[in-house]
C-alpha cells in the first residue's frame, strides 16, 4: 500500500465539475492499493496517517517550529482519494506498467475499508469517487508531502 500524504490548508475533489469532497485544514491522502495488500496493511497505514506528527505546535508558526502534533491532535480533516497510478512502474519502455496495482474490485473493497478505519477516529473524512476521472485541488501547507509505504509481509 502506498499513500502520498500532504499537509493541507484545504483540499477538494471534483468529478465532472461537481465538488464531491472538500476539507479544510488537515491531510490529503492519495491512496494506491497493491495486488498483495491485506487488512494488515490497512490497519498500519490508517494508524500511521492519523498519528504521524507533521503539524507544528502553534498553528500560526512561521514554519521553523518543530512538528509536534498529528491530525488527531489538531482535530483536522482528511480527504482520501484513490490513485492506482501510484503503482505505475516506469522503469521499462515508454508506457507505465500497472502490474502491481490491485484489480479494481479488490482495490475498491480495500480502499473502502481504509476509509472506514479512518472514520473510526471521529475526524471528518471526505472522499473522491473510486475509479472516476477526478480533479484534485490541493492547497499545500508548508509544503509538506511524504510518501508512506507498507508492503504485505
Amino acid at each position: 500500500m502506498r499513500v502520498v500524504i500532504q499537509r493541507v490548508k484545504s483540499s477538494q475533489v471534483r468529478v465532472a465539475g461537481k465538488v464531491v469532497g472538500k476539507i479544510a485544514r488537515g491531510l490529503n491522502l492519495l491512496v494506491g492499493i497493491a495486488e498483495s495488500d491485506t487488512e494488515a496493511e490497512l490497519e498500519w497505514m490508517a494508524r500511521k496517517c492519523l498519528e504521524l506528527r507533521i503539524f507544528p505546535d502553534n498553528e500560526n508558526s512561521s514554519g521553523g517550529e518543530r512538528w509536534q502534533k498529528s491530525v488527531l491532535d489538531i482535530g483536522g480533516e482528511l480527504l482520501v482519494v484513490s490513485q492506482f497510478t501510484l503503482y505505475g512502474d516506469c522503469r521499462k519502455g515508454r508506457r507505465p506498467s500497472f502490474d502491481r496495482s490491485a484489480p479494481p474490485e479488490k482495490a475498491r473493497n480495500l480502499y473502502e475499508q481504509f476509509v472506514a478505519k479512518l472514520r473510526q477516529s471521529g475526524l471528518r473524512v471526505e472522499t473522491g469517487c473510486f475509479g472516476a476521472m477526478m480533479e484534485v485541488i490541493i492547497e499545500n501547507d508548508g509544503p509538506v508531502t511524504l510518501i508512506l509505504e507498507r508492503e504485505a509481509s
